[in-house]
């Protein structure tokens, strides 16, 4: 992509999501958030009301009275955006691909942490690790996400979600908020998941597209694998056809939800037509509710 239609892709997107995260999503993000990550301060003597969970026995024994332990609110916290960028994310039959909004989403979540004085960082991954963006603060950051994402051509087009777990797993020493843009078309991952789930605050964000779940009743039609790249035809007047790729669909959402349930994670899922915008919205006050 030429520089300057690059820098004019970048200003639309920061026009359209820097006020819309400003405006709606300031106080939501901070709620859902802010006093989830806590850091010890220090001991106190034990006053009447005190939860006996936080007593600190070292120093009740060496003291000879009860003290408990203090704790605060972590002032800033990581934002860590695993963005998948396989064959299938460029795929879209509506108005937009499942990539761009991919980008839009990860410029809401970079620009609410911005505003909020916290640290931002990108994964991009397909079948292996794409791009690594460290965590770190500000606007400048923030519009470097979004040109890496709107400029960016992945090495390969397959999917291999656990890898990426295991990376932000490996990469990352302290506990971070995490998002996973994904469709989700992969079922390899569950114990990857879990792992990542004991040490992050993870949050599944599935994005599909309508003709993923059904397609047109049309006759004879061509189909080609975006991630593999193989074509063939399928004929959707077969209701056996039909019903085998339906089911497929079907099998990847379940998986998606059973996974993320086990592990007791934060899922958000909608279609490529639905409004993201109000997606996040009603995670972030089910969160801080």
């Amino acid at each position: 992509m030429e520089t300057a239609e690059l820098l004019k892709k970048v200003r639309r997107i920061e026009l359209k999501i820097k006020s819309l995260s400003k405006n709606i999503f300031s106080g939501e993000y901070h709620s859902a958030f802010k006093g989830r990550g806590m850091s010890f301060s220090e001991v106190r003597s034990y006053q009447y009301g005190d939860d006996v969970r936080n007593i600190d026995w070292n120093v009740t024994a060496r003291a000879n009275e009860p003290f408990v332990k203090i704790f605060e609110e972590e002032r800033e916290l990581t934002i860590m955006i695993l963005v998948d960028v396989s064959g299938s994310s460029f795929f879209g039959s509506k108005l937009q691909r499942k990539s761009e909004v991919f980008t839009e989403i990860c410029a809401m979540l970079a620009f609410s942490a911005s505003q909020n004085n916290d640290k931002v960082g990108v994964i991009l991954f397909s079948d292996k690790i794409e791009k690594f963006i460290p965590p770190k603060k500000g606007k400048q950051h923030t519009l470097r996400i979004i040109r890496e994402l709107l400029d960016f051509i992945p090495n390969t087009s397959g999917t291999d979600l656990a890898l990426a777990l295991q990376y932000l797993t490996n990469i990352l020493k302290k506990k971070a908020i995490c998002f996973i843009l994904s469709d989700f078309q992969a079922d390899n991952y569950e114990t990857s998941l879990k792992i990542a789930a004991k040490k992050h605050d993870i949050i599944g964000f599935r994005v599909s597209d309508p003709r993923e779940a059904e397609l047109p009743d049309v006759g004879l039609l061509q189909i080609r694998d975006p991630e593999t790249g193989e074509t063939g035809w399928i004929d959707t007047h077969d209701r056996d056809t039909m019903a085998s790729y339906n089911l497929t669909f079907k099998k990847n959402k379940d998986a998606f939800y059973r996974h993320f349930k086990k592990s007791k994670t934060g899922v958000i899922d909608m279609s490529i037509q639905d409004s993201y915008v109000l997606a996040l919205l009603q995670f972030f006050k089910k969160r801080a509710s």
